[in-house]
C-alpha cells in the first residue's frame, strides 16, 4: 500500500523476489520511462495515505535491451501518457529500475515491451543488470530476449533489414559520377 516515489524506497526484498508493481507512465526519455508508482489500494487506508504521500517519479529501464534510434520513437507512439504500465523489478541501479515492462492489450492479453521492441527489430539484446549470471531467471529471460531478436533477423525488420538485389543496384546507380554529372547537365539545361 506504500507508494514508492525513488528507486531507493523500494525495499531489497522486493527486488530479490523479482515483484511487480503497477505504475502510470508519464514520460519516455532517453533514460527510460519516467512512472508514477500506483500502490494497491485498500478503501479506507487509500484515501488515509493519499494526504502524507510524496510526489515523484521512478525510472523504469528496459531489462536486457539496448535500444536502437529508431525504438524510441516507437515507443512514444505505442505508449500514451498516464497509460497503465506493469513492471516487475529485476535490478536496481542508483536512481533507475532494471524491468520487464508489461503493457495490457485488450481485456485478457499483456505484451513485454522488451521483447515486442526486439521482436520490431528496434534494439539489440543487453545484459540484464541486477540479476546474477548464475540464476535460473537470467538465463529464462535472456533467452526469451535472444529469440525475440532472432524472429526480427529472420524477419528481415528494422536493424536487421538488409537492402535488397535491386535497391542496392538502384543506389550504385544513382551514386555513379557519371549519372550524377548527367543529372547536373540535364538540371543546367531545363534552368536555361
Amino acid at each position: 500500500t506504500t507508494k514508492f516515489t525513488s528507486a531507493l524506497d523500494i525495499p531489497v526484498a522486493f527486488v530479490v523476489k523479482n515483484v511487480k508493481l503497477r505504475g502510470k507512465l508519464h514520460h519516455i526519455t532517453e533514460k527510460g520511462l519516467e512512472v508514477e508508482h500506483i500502490p494497491i489500494s485498500v478503501p479506507f487506508i487509500t484515501s488515509i495515505q493519499r494526504k502524507w504521500q510524496s510526489k515523484g517519479l521512478l525510472l523504469v529501464r528496459l531489462a536486457g535491451v539496448e535500444l536502437a534510434p529508431g525504438g524510441m520513437a516507437w515507443l512514444q507512439q505505442e505508449l500514451k501518457p498516464k497509460q497503465m504500465i506493469w513492471f516487475q523489478l529485476l535490478g536496481r541501479e542508483d536512481s533507475a529500475l532494471e524491468c520487464l515492462v508489461l503493457v495490457n492489450k485488450g481485456r485478457f492479453l499483456s505484451v513485454c515491451l522488451n521483447e515486442e521492441i526486439l521482436r520490431q527489430g528496434l534494439g539489440r539484446t543487453a545484459r540484464i543488470e541486477g540479476l546474477r549470471h548464475d540464476s535460473r531467471l537470467y538465463w529464462k529471460l535472456h533467452k526469451r530476449l535472444l529469440r525475440a531478436e532472432l524472429k526480427a533477423l529472420k524477419k528481415n525488420k528494422g536493424i536487421w533489414r538488409e537492402e535488397s538485389y535491386s535497391e542496392r543496384i538502384r543506389d550504385r546507380i544513382s551514386n555513379n559520377k557519371f549519372v550524377q554529372t548527367l543529372k547536373q547537365f540535364a538540371s543546367w539545361l531545363r534552368g536555361s
